[in-house]
């Protein structure tokens, strides 16, 4: 698929730079980057689920108690 972006001066200077070094084509950097975003983006709700599982606080005790700080 084909899309027109909007890329500041700067960015679009430093991707080419990048381009250079590592011997690549910018639309291969950006499809990298796009990867990278999304496999990130996919960790970030399994790293918080069971977050407070091992806990031995009270739920709404603690929603309370920081609530009330307020």
């Amino acid at each position: 698929m084909r899309t027109l972006i909007d890329i500041p001066e700067q960015q679009l200077k430093d991707l080419s730079d990048l381009c250079l070094i590592e011997k690549t084509s910018r639309a291969e950097l950006v499809r990298r980057a796009i990867s990278f975003y999304l496999a990130r983006q996919k960790q970030i709700p399994a790293a918080a689920f069971g977050l407070w599982k091992e806990r031995q606080v009270d739920g709404l005790k603690y929603q309370e108690q920081v609530r009330s700080e307020w």
